[in-house]
C-alpha cells in the first residue's frame, strides 16, 4: 500500500498549483518543470550558493532557482534571481551589485510567458 504525502507548507502547494495553471493557460513547460521540482521532498530542493550563480551566469540574467539562495561567495556582474527563499546576506549581495531578488510567485505575474529565464540546479 502506498502512502500519498502532502505538502505541509501552503505557500507551497499554492504555488505548485498556480505553476500548473500558467503552464496550461499560456502553453509554456518552464512552469510545469518548476512544479515538477517544487512537487519533491523538501529535503531534494535545490540550495545554490552565489558563487555557483557567479560561475554559471551572465551579466543581466534571469534564473530561476526551485529552491534557497546561500550567500556563500561572491557575485561579479549584476544578475536576476528568482526563488523560493533567500538568506539574508544573499538579497544583500545580489541587491549591492545591482541585481534583484524576486519569488517565484512574482516572476510569473511579471512573465507569463517565462522567455529568457533560466533554471539553475
Amino acid at each position: 500500500m502506498s502512502k500519498i504525502i502532502k505538502k505541509t507548507n501552503l505557500r507551497v502547494s499554492g504555488l505548485i498549483s498556480d505553476l500548473k495553471t500558467a503552464s496550461r493557460e499560456n502553453d509554456v513547460k518552464i512552469w510545469r518543470d518548476i512544479a515538477l521540482r517544487l512537487s519533491r521532498p523538501t529535503r531534494n530542493y535545490t540550495e545554490l550558493n552565489l558563487s555557483k550563480i557567479n560561475r554559471h551566469t551572465c551579466e543581466d540574467e534571469t534564473i530561476i532557482v526551485p529552491g534557497k539562495v546561500l550567500a556563500s561567495g561572491t557575485l561579479e556582474h549584476k544578475v536576476n534571481v528568482v526563488a523560493l527563499g533567500f538568506s539574508k546576506s544573499a538579497k544583500e549581495k545580489i541587491v549591492e551589485k545591482g541585481g534583484s531578488c524576486l519569488t517565484i510567485e512574482q516572476l510569473v505575474k511579471e512573465n507569463p510567458s517565462g522567455s529568457n529565464v533560466r533554471i539553475m540546479q
